[in-house]
């Protein structure tokens, strides 16, 4: 039998039509063998490099998640071994920086002394200090009492003069002083007068008070209501802190007090929230707060809702919402309006830090007149931890671009809102389209599932909300604004520690909305409570918006 593989090219000659039929059955046959093994070698091929492929994901998200696990260790780590300077917060520096002015002027006086011994036993007048602290001027509004020093006698002490002296100037050096809290009465006497002929009696009407026949005046309630609210003093403290002066106000009397007050401003942080609500572009954020839960026998958490009229706004307010919960209605119901009392559902542009629950009270469909802006912090944020961590080759220039950014909107600080956008639109822009490129780029060569994807992702799936600053200069480029109103809150958690009721928690809410608006407007806020809760028991309603903070004047 002929074999195709044994034949040679002279082979072929002289072969019968039989031959050469049975040969070529055979080269097909080996033609199709071949293909066979062709296709087996090339399925095994991809074998391997699909095998190859899977390995790579595998190596790459194993990477990722090691990334992911030193950045989560870092913070620890910083927290613990890293400067001090980084390793405490705010409020611990500034402990820090108290403790260490105390301990340096101790030290100094202790010095001072010294030197004035050392000097007294070799018989010398001690040197003054050469170092003097720069003083400020004494705020001028301050009652100054004044004691006057002259010598007993003005006669010239020279010998064989004699003559009397005479005044030619005078020195003065002001010393700040201060007298504790002092508590005093207002003694309204109501005179009578009678008529012996009609037998009629005449009497001026009683002084209109917030809590009818109490016994706070308005400056007291006013004091209990910023004791608590703006210094975060519980009842219990203030209690002991009047009991100094020889006072009695229990714990129950001031929280009463505090009621009472809270229920006669209502109408007033009714109209403040619609002056806040009137900007078309808002501030919002949520911070937590422990709420008691009695029939638990503990607390559960709840959240104060923060809205503030833009940072660029020439009048500021901000107002804050109690809520037990942290979902989406909080926020949609509060920006929803009332129809009752005429006030229709807000429209504009609303700031915030991205958290989900916004997503539905933004969404164009079902409210096409509100728009979506991102805090670039946030975004700036995420760059930053990951460049203190140190695991992260992009976080350097990423916090560099972001760098050039907020330059740009230091520079146009001062500018009104069209001009804003109009430099923005020249100056910022192109910085913000080299950054969405450089992201895009970084973003193919970094691994999924890592801290720095993540950090990139956030960026670029919120580019849109990110940049809308651009388009309109009354957008503030981040949240930082309203983050620094919520600060009391988190001042306040740490003194009284919990909301003893959703009724309470939404009291220090309105309170607070009126107090800390009133410091944003640059008022005192004691005098501005004590003024306004002097003035609401006579003030016409159709009036009560001249006693908003904006727009107060005292009487």
């Amino acid at each position: 039998m002929l074999d195709i593989r044994d034949l040679k090219a002279h082979d072929l000659q002289g072969l019968t039509p039989d031959a050469v039929a049975v040969l070529a059955r055979q080269m097909l046959q080996h033609i199709e063998q071949q293909a066979d093994e062709l296709q087996r070698q090339q399925q095994l091929i991809e074998s391997k490099q699909q095998l190859i492929e899977r390995k790579d994901r595998e190596f790459a998200l194993r990477e990722a998640r090691l990334e992911k696990v030193q950045f989560e260790l870092a913070r620890p780590k910083r927290w613990e071994f890293g400067a001090k300077s980084e390793a405490m917060n705010a409020e611990q520096r500034r402990l820090f920086e108290e403790t260490l002015a105390e301990d340096e002027a101790g030290l100094q006086a202790q010095l001072d002394a010294l030197r004035a011994q050392a000097a007294e036993g070799q018989g010398t007048p001690p040197k003054a200090s050469s170092r003097r602290p720069r003083r400020q001027a004494l705020p001028e509004h301050l009652r100054r009492v004044e004691h006057r020093h002259e010598p007993e006698d003005t006669t010239c002490p020279s010998e064989g003069c004699g003559q009397p002296m005479t005044r030619i100037g005078e020195d003065v050096s002001e010393k700040l002083d201060i007298v504790p809290a002092e508590f005093f009465v207002h003694r309204h006497i109501y005179g009578k007068w009678a008529c012996h002929c009609c037998q009629s009696l005449k009497q001026q009407a009683s002084v209109p008070e917030v809590i009818d026949g109490g016994l706070a005046a308005s400056g007291l309630l006013a004091h209990t209501l910023i004791s608590r609210f703006a210094d975060h003093l519980p009842y219990y403290r203030q209690e002991a802190i009047n009991a100094r002066s020889g006072v009695r106000t229990p714990r129950s009397t001031l929280a009463a007090w505090a009621g009472q007050a809270g229920a006669a401003l209502q109408p007033l942080v009714d109209a403040h929230k619609r002056f806040v609500l009137g900007s078309r572009v808002l501030h919002a954020d949520e911070t937590p707060v422990a709420l008691l839960d009695p029939g638990a026998g503990k607390t559960r958490k709840a959240y104060v809702w923060a809205y503030a009229r833009s940072q660029h706004d020439p009048t500021p307010g901000v107002v804050y919402d109690f809520c037990p919960g942290r979902g989406a209605q909080y926020p949609r119901d509060f920006l929803a309006g009332d129809k009752q009392a005429g006030l229709p559902a807000w429209a504009g542009t609303l700031l915030t830090d991205r958290y989900g629950a916004y997503d539905t009270v933004l969404d164009e469909q079902l409210h096409p007149g509100r728009k979506a802006a991102a805090c670039v912090a946030h975004a700036r944020r995420k760059f930053d931890e990951l460049a203190k961590a140190g695991t992260s080759a992009v976080s350097e220039e990423a916090i560099q671009r972001f760098a050039s950014l907020y330059a740009v909107e230091r520079e146009l600080a001062g500018l009104g809102d069209d001009e804003r956008r109009q430099q923005r639109q020249r100056l910022a822009r192109p910085l913000w389209q080299q950054l969405g490129t450089w992201l895009q780029l970084e973003r193919r060569r970094v691994a999924d599932g890592g801290s720095t994807a993540a950090a990139i992702d956030y960026t670029l799936n919120h580019w849109a909300a990110l940049t809308q600053h651009l388009d309109d200069g009354a957008v503030p480029i981040d949240n930082n604004h309203l983050e620094r109103q919520i600060k009391p809150w988190a001042m306040g958690r740490k003194a009284w520690m919990f909301v003893g009721s959703e009724l309470a928690g939404h009291r220090a809410a309105a309170v607070m909305s009126l107090v800390q608006s009133a410091r944003m407007c640059g008022h005192e806020p004691w005098a501005y409570l004590r003024d306004v809760l002097q003035r609401l028991p006579t003030q016409l309603n159709s009036r009560i918006e001249e006693l908003l903070p904006h727009r107060w004047q005292p009487a």
